[in-house]
């Protein structure tokens, strides 16, 4: 999942920070039970697919703007590198793509002739922002009451349908958890992998966001939708988000994303990749 206010560097990312819709409480013992017993069964699934992300290249599609891009995204020597190999559906020009190359060759060289300690900090600084994920994964509990909907068809799955809304006495540990106190949501699991097939999130009420003087607005929604890559792991396949914000809790700013993610694949040893063509 992307944070309103950051730009995160892996989809995994995404998972995470939309991770807001996973814990659920009940009025009925027995059905709580239940649906505690299937959120345990979900958080597990996701905390293997979390630990398996990075060892993935694949193709990342964003349309913004009127245009739309594919970039390539491959880890080198622990953090991921993105290379642009179309723009409007078309193949970059044999000029523009000796220069993407080039730019790939000098990163991976780079990377190569690190220090111990230049490499500590550059991966450290991917990390940083996988482990403020995994935060937000501990702070669901706490943040969140849910409630079963029910059960249904969703594509080819059979589906549980939760619902989540924010608690009242929720308290933020930190800046990057103040945003779970105003969202709201809708997951839908997989029955038989307890996977996330689709989530949907959205801001119900403003939320002051401390040390960015800016507060996230209602409108600001989320949607993710994954999909099986090898048995066992599931990654994004699709991610769109519509932010509001006040900065200064004055001036209005609106972002949009829509990415789509495809061919995955496990990354070689030498950290290239190649194009397959758009899917």
């Amino acid at each position: 999942m992307k944070h309103p206010m950051s730009v995160a560097p892996h989809p995994a990312s995404k998972i995470m920070y939309l991770a807001v819709l996973c814990i659920l409480s009940l009025t009925h013992t027995s059905a709580q039970d239940d649906v505690r017993t299937i959120m345990q069964h979900s958080v597990d699934a996701n905390r293997t697919d979390w630990q398996a992300a990075p060892t993935y290249d694949y193709f990342e599609r964003d349309e913004e703007n009127g245009q739309t891009k594919i970039y390539e995204v491959i880890m080198i020597l622990g953090s991921p590198y993105e290379r642009l190999v179309a723009v409007n559906g078309e193949p970059l020009t044999v000029d523009q793509q000796a220069a993407e190359q080039h730019k790939l060759d000098q990163v991976t060289a780079r990377r190569q002739q690190e220090s111990s300690e230049q490499r500590v900090q550059r991966v450290s600084k991917y990390e940083k922002d996988r482990k403020r994920d995994q935060l937000l994964m501990n702070e669901l509990v706490k943040a969140f009451d849910f409630k079963l909907l029910g059960q249904q068809k969703l594509g080819a799955y059979n589906v549980y349908v939760l619902k989540a809304t924010p608690r009242a006495d929720y308290e933020p540990p930190n800046m990057e958890a103040q945003v779970l106190a105003g969202m709201e949501g809708r997951l839908w699991i997989d029955q038989s992998t307890f996977q996330w097939i689709k989530v949907e999130a959205r801001v119900v009420h403003p939320v002051s966001i401390e040390g960015f003087l800016a507060r996230v607005e209602p409108g600001t929604h989320f949607e993710l939708e994954k999909m099986q890559v090898t048995n066992g792991v599931w990654l994004p396949q699709h991610f769109q988000m519509k932010s509001r914000a006040k900065i200064f809790f004055l001036f209005n700013h609106s972002t949009q994303a829509d990415e789509t993610y495809f061919d995955y694949h496990l990354s070689p040893s030498d950290g290239h990749g190649s194009f397959q063509g758009q899917h």
